[in-house]
Parts: C-alpha cells; structure tokens; sequence
C-alpha cells in the first residue's frame, strides 16, 4: 500500500483537497456573505469536485512515472516505483482506472453545475497530462508551463463551479453584480501566484533531473541554456512575481490595513529572497532539491494568505468569521 501512496504522490494529493478547501471555504464564501448570499454549491458537490481533481492528478502522477522509467532508472533508482515494485502494465491500468474515475466524477459535477465548461476543463487536463508525460516534458520549456497551467485550473477551477452553481439558481442575473469580477479577481490572483511558483519549481526540477534527462535527449531548459543562463531566468520569474504581489496590493487590495503589506513582505518576499540565495549556490542534486522544497513552502504561505483575506474581509464589511463570531 506505501508504494503505491507514493507512486501517487499522497502529500500532493493532501496539498491539492486542502487548497481547493480553502480557496472555497475561506475565499469564496466570504465573498458571497458580503453580497448576502448562502453557499449555493452544496457540501456533496465540493467533494465531487475535490475527488475528481484529486483522482486526475493521482492518474497523472502514475502515467508520469509509466514514461519516466528510463529517466527514473539514472535520477532516482532507488525511489523507482515502477517496473521495479509495481509493472508497467500495472501502472497503466491503475492510471486508467484513476482517470476514468476522475473524469466521471468532473462530467457528474458539470452535468449538475449545468456548465459546459466544467465538462471542458475535466475532459482536456487528463489529456494535457498524458501528453506531457509522453512528450511535452522532453521539450524546451512547453512541459513546465504545462503543469504550471494545471496547476493554476485546480485552483481557478473552484471559482469557476462555485459561479456556475450561482448562474444555475439566479441566472443570468448574477452577472448583473460585482460577484463574478470579486470572484475572478482573488480566485485568479491565487491561480495566478500558484502559476509562477509552480513554474519556478518545475524549472528547479530540471536541475535535479538533468543528468537523465540529458541521456534521454530531453530539451529542459539547463540543458539547452546551461546552468548559469537558467538560473538567471529563474531570479527573473522570481522578481516577476514579486512585483507582481506588490502591483496586486496596491491596484487591487483595498483594506485599510497594513497586514497585507507586512505578510507579503515578511512571509513571501523574504523566503523569495532566500529561495534566490539558494538557487545562486546550489550547485549538486541536494541543494536544488531543498531550494525546491522551499518553493513548495512559498506556495503554501501564498495560499495561506486566503486566512488574512477571510479576516481583513469579516473586518470590513461585518461579516460572521466561521459563522463563530462578528469582528468588530
């Protein structure tokens, strides 16, 4: 049982229910008692869309490591899952029967969200995942912004039923009020930051797996760039999206508090900073492996801002904090 959790990647799995939890309990529904409204998407179909999120990505991690035997075989052989514990064959059915699931449970969730894009999104990602196990993750750069993509709909995703749950009760009218933008703009500020982190530690990945990525023929960006040219573009992305928090709190966070602020630069532009050091010094397997883990803790931090969010949001407008008590 161990190796299989581990060929699923469990602690993601955990990582990937707790944020959609959140982004749903702790963003969205505050949103929605500062306009009034009730939660309209029942607690059944939040753990719909949780499962089938959850059950896509687990078949995604198997079909990754199906593809990945060789490179496995020379980066990591003693973590190797597949072909050594578990057969190829083995690995694929599992993959398909995680899958179908998910995508069974996405068409289910769509069908009673009455949204066609629902449906979309949980009929291409298992594809988008196949494919970049087959071939994106070999090619220059387009496999990191694959999974940086996938990365940022698990979140955005949960706007988006919570809204179509909306339409289906009210109509066309709940676009006739500032939900949908309110919505849109802190889900997609999320997804947004969930991108560029994802990105930098796929990036980061590449360091770690370059020696069988190379005797694969893969086209990662170390490989094409070398060491030092990839590093720079990673202070790049990393000064991107700190500049990009700092733009989003200024144009777009409207509390009368300096909480924001301060976490922003306390909790993410420092560990950013440190993330850069540890980059700039890393120099064997091990040390992109913590500074990849660290990018990992970043993520969580941001996601962890949505508690700040929930509070500054009960602050200002009077709302219940976990239908507990009423700040004043």
């Amino acid at each position: 049982m161990s190796n299989y959790l581990r060929l699923i990647r469990y602690q993601n799995l955990i990582f990937i229910v707790f944020v959609q939890f959140v982004m749903r309990q702790v963003v969205l529904i505050p949103i929605l008692q500062t306009f009034g409204f009730d939660a309209t998407m029942e607690t059944g179909m939040l753990f719909l869309l949780i499962t089938a999120t959850v059950l896509i990505a687990a078949g995604g991690y198997v079909i990754n490591d199906y593809f990945d035997v060789k490179i496995d075989s020379i980066n990591k052989p003693d973590k190797q899952i597949v072909s050594k514990i578990i057969t190829r064959h083995m690995a694929m059915v599992l993959h398909q029967i995680l899958t179908g699931l998910g995508v069974l449970c996405g068409l289910l969730l769509a069908y009673f969200a009455r949204s066609f894009t629902l449906a979309f999104i949980f009929i291409v990602i298992p594809g988008l995942l196949w494919f970049y196990s087959a071939s994106y993750k070999r090619q220059f750069l387009v496999g990191n912004l694959v999974i940086a993509f996938i990365s940022s709909i698990t979140i955005l995703v949960v706007g988006i039923a919570q809204l179509s749950f909306l339409q289906k009760e009210f109509g066309s009218l709940v676009f006739e009020t500032p939900i949908p933008s309110h919505f849109y703009g802190w889900i997609g500020g999320f997804a947004l930051f969930s991108f560029m982190c994802t990105l930098i530690r796929e990036i980061i990945k590449d360091f770690e797996d370059e020696q069988g990525d190379r005797e694969m023929e893969c086209r990662t960006l170390p490989i094409k760039w070398g060491i030092s040219k990839t590093k720079i573009f990673l202070y790049c992305l990393i000064t991107v999206t700190i500049i990009e928090l700092f733009i989003a709190d200024f144009f777009f966070i409207h509390f009368n508090d300096t909480l924001t602020i301060r976490y922003i630069i306390f909790g993410l532009v420092l560990p950013f900073a440190a993330l850069s050091y540890l980059i700039f010094m890393a120099k064997t397997k091990s040390d992109f492996h913590r500074a990849s883990n660290l990018c990992k803790i970043i993520m969580l931090i941001g996601v962890l801002y949505s508690f700040v969010f929930y509070y500054l949001q009960a602050k200002k407008y009077g709302i219940s904090l976990f239908n507990i008590f009423i700040l004043k």
